[in-house]
């Protein structure tokens, strides 16, 4: 116990502090107050919002947005101009072990001369450590990994002889072999054909079951209501974030896209087929 006032103002506090300290370890991402920009022009500006967890959630905004780039400066890939971020609570460098990342497939060099199951393990190295060789166990884990996303039988093949679908599911098998609190995708479902989308779409699903969290750079506009329980609507800035029945309104969508009604008019229409359903 404190005796005194002031020495019970200061138990107050640092309970406080230690619950704030405690809930803030739970979200899994907390963006404020971001700015990134490209030789002094701004490409996202101040943006700031933070996700619940076991999300799923979709972000989304016209071609330049700048939602790639966001991505790019959550992970540390590129620098920022100002702002700040947190994973559970703390920067990516101290919980960078808890998120794992898949990268738009026009940025992997895809004539690299490695196998499907040689890109799975690669995302166990963060927890092996790089100069240490890899046992059975890693590798069962990533033939299993494989499996999880339907191409098990692939896994000798080279990557540049595998489909647009079947190297966008060799990504998404590297990133879950991480075992990940939190993921990052840019664009998983683009160029890839019905099944492949379908068969990512339940994965992140079972991951959100699991618990996890996971946000998706998407363009198509009717999947979203159908897809995600989260939204992030970005223009350079956060036009709107929160969950999708609140947050994915055509008066949002007109800020994010600056009215262009025939797009409009089809996610509308998508949201009410959706909620017809419901």
């Amino acid at each position: 116990m404190c005796p005194g006032d002031q020495a019970l103002e200061l138990c107050m506090d640092q309970s406080l502090t230690k619950s704030l300290s405690k809930n803030q370890s739970e979200i899994p991402l907390s963006v404020y107050d971001l700015t990134v920009a490209y030789h002094r022009k701004p490409v996202i500006w101040d943006v700031g919002f933070e996700i619940p967890p076991g999300s799923l959630v979709g972000i989304v905004g016209p071609n330049g947005a700048g939602k790639s780039t966001l991505l790019k400066a959550i992970l540390n890939l590129i620098p920022i101009a100002s702002g700040r971020i947190q994973v559970f609570g703390r920067s990516l460098q101290q919980n960078r072990q808890r998120v794992g990342y898949v990268p738009q497939r026009e940025s992997v060099d895809w004539d690299f001369p490695i196998s499907a199951l040689d890109v799975v393990a690669m995302g166990l190295y963060r927890q092996v450590g790089w100069c240490l060789p890899l046992r059975r166990s890693h590798w069962k884990a990533a033939q299993q990994a494989l499996e999880r996303v339907g191409i098990g039988e692939l896994r000798d093949r080279q990557i540049s002889q595998l489909s647009g679908g079947q190297q966008q599911r060799t990504f998404l098998a590297r990133a879950l072999v991480q075992e990940a609190d939190l993921y990052l995708m840019d664009e998983p479902f683009a160029a890839v054909d019905a099944s492949t989308e379908k068969a990512i779409i339940e994965i992140l699903r079972d991951m959100k079951k699991a618990g996890r969290t996971s946000l998706v750079i998407h363009h198509d506009l009717h999947t979203v209501p159908e897809y995600f329980d989260y939204v992030v609507l970005l223009n350079m800035r956060v036009v709107a974030h929160g969950p999708t029945r609140d947050v994915f309104t055509r008066e949002n969508l007109e800020k994010t896209y600056g009215g262009r009604l025939t797009l409009l008019d089809e996610a509308t229409e998508a949201m009410r087929r959706r909620e017809r359903s419901m």
